[in-house]
């Protein structure tokens, strides 16, 4: 099988994001066929239709790296019970103008941790719904609602709890195998 690019979108772009941490934890026990790109969400222009004839160049550069890689990964907080504005206006941006989706027919799941008890469940939902609209053919289970705790996983990644790791484990396995069907 050949290298498998995996775009990660990570919906917070605070400097210490748990998410992030989440997402390069989940980096650490994916197979080596699997090549991970974070795709930068964080100097992107609110989205407006007014330049769906010339996008800006950070604009082209996100669809780009979308449009190059073999299947998304999404992690995001939550925000006020939803996807955080800056994710969703990346969504916008990436799917726009009308017949240039840069998501459609990719293989895709979402994660998320929050220092709540329900973790990020209702924006995963919310975000959910926004990619099977734009044909992003999404991992179903199991859902990755991680309700994160301080030294849980450290910035680089590393994770601190065995349960933990092998619900993370047993996450990225799921993944592999749903992505490679679409190869």
């Amino acid at each position: 099988m050949s290298n498998i690019r995996v775009a990660v979108i990570v919906g917070s772009i605070r400097r210490d994001s748990i998410n992030r941490r989440l997402a390069l934890a989940v980096e650490r026990l994916a197979p080596k066929e699997l090549t991970f790109e974070h795709v930068r969400i964080d100097d992107l222009p609110l989205y407006n239709q007014d330049f769906d004839g010339d996008y800006p160049a950070t604009c082209k550069r996100l669809k780009q790296q979308l449009e190059s890689a073999d299947a998304l990964l999404f992690a995001t907080a939550e925000y006020n019970r939803s996807i955080p504005g800056v994710l969703k206006n990346a969504i916008d941006i990436a799917s726009r103008p009308w017949g240039t989706n840069s998501f459609a027919g990719k293989p895709g799941a979402v994660i998320g941790t929050s220092i709540g008890s329900t973790g990020t469940a209702l924006s995963q939902q919310h975000l959910r719904n926004v990619l099977a609209y734009l044909d992003v053919q999404m991992l179903a289970q199991p859902e990755v609602f991680v309700h994160f705790k301080d030294e849980l996983i450290d910035a680089e990644g590393h994770i601190s709890n065995e349960g933990t790791q092998k619900f993370l484990q047993g996450f990225i396995d799921r993944y592999v195998t749903w992505v490679k069907r679409f190869q």
